[in-house]
């Protein structure tokens, strides 16, 4: 059964750093695309970041420089390394996870797995 538990989420002054963690159960994280995405009050579900089955990394361009996307794959875990946080950064973030090769961060739709979130929260 797969299962994505989130976690490192908080809250943190504008131009803070936080790291949110994905435990990924009943997979091998090197056989699946992955990826953050987040949601705000009101807003739609967007892609960050996402890492996919060679390694390969894309990400939004509003995170792009700041954010980074990284897995371990001894120990199933993704992570998202998020530096110079804004208060438009603050979200729920999740980490979502599918087979198909072709997944990618731009259509949530792509991913039948998804985590329970964490939330972040960015003050001016």
């Amino acid at each position: 059964q797969v299962q994505l538990v989130e976690s490192g989420g908080g809250s943190v002054q504008s131009g803070g750093s936080l790291r949110l963690s994905c435990a990924c159960r009943g997979f091998r994280t090197s056989d699946y695309s992955i990826a953050w995405f987040r949601q705000a009050p009101g807003r739609e579900r967007e892609g960050v970041a996402h890492i996919g089955r060679e390694g390969q990394t894309d990400y939004q361009g509003t995170v792009k420089g700041r954010f980074t996307i990284s897995r371990d794959n001894a120990n199933n875990m993704v992570y998202l390394q998020m530096n110079s946080l804004k208060p438009d950064d603050t979200a729920m973030y999740y980490c979502a996870a599918e087979p198909r090769w072709w997944a990618t961060l731009h259509d949530k739709d792509d991913y039948d797995y998804w985590g329970q979130g964490t939330q972040v929260t960015v003050s001016s």
